[in-house]
């Protein structure tokens, strides 16, 4: 009993972090809407999520905790990315020769598409937070069953990140209308802009 409590907290407490719609899962969107490369997307997303889960189940944690400059290095290397992706969104929401439909020609060949992905999570000082220190530091309560724990988060990223990449595609007849692409260019630029910023406000 006690091991499964340990896995559906873990689930459970994994699957809140990552509901919230941030950059990534912009990202992860867009990219199931398009159809494009969605299973590499979600695996690497996923993988990313797992390692750093794992990091902070065993104890990677309290290194970050100890040394915070490893955060503000962090913080300042996801603004610099996040602005810049934000600001092509907008551009590319305004420009009068944008049109993009869906299952049409691939923007981003597999290799780029892995490294925006990379980035996009890597990158994200909050993955850092929420995975590697908070669920790190939730962990340590369950004792033996501490890896049930993160084993239940690691689960939660996949169901979630899956079900974002692949359910998107429902949602691909509308986007058939270039109009609908330029709203959703202009919320996913917004969107980063406005995290980017959020990371060093207060720094």
């Amino acid at each position: 009993m006690i091991s499964f409590n340990a896995f559906f907290s873990g689930f459970s407490l994994g699957l809140s972090l990552i509901l919230p719609i941030g950059a990534q899962n912009a990202f992860v969107l867009k990219q199931g809407i398009k159809k494009q490369h969605v299973f590499l997307v979600c695996a690497i997303c996923a993988l990313s999520d797992a390692t750093l889960i794992f990091a902070g189940v065993s104890g990677f944690g309290y290194v970050v905790e100890r040394y915070p400059v490893i955060k503000t290095a962090a913080l300042w290397g996801g603004f610099v990315f996040l602005s810049i992706y934000g600001l092509r969104s907008l551009y590319s929401a305004f420009s009068a020769s944008h049109a993009l439909t869906a299952g049409g020609k691939e923007a981003h060949g597999a290799a780029k598409t892995a490294l925006l992905t990379l980035a996009f999570t890597w990158l994200n000082p909050h993955v850092y937070l929420d995975t590697v220190v908070l669920l790190g530091s939730v962990s340590t309560k369950f004792g033996e069953s501490a890896g049930l724990f993160g084993a239940g988060a690691m689960c939660a990223s996949f169901a979630f990140f899956f079900s974002l990449g692949y359910g998107a595609r429902f949602l691909a007849p509308l986007f058939k209308n270039p109009a609908a692409w330029k709203i959703l260019e202009f919320f996913v630029g917004v969107t980063m802009i406005v995290l980017g910023l959020m990371l060093v406000v207060g720094e």
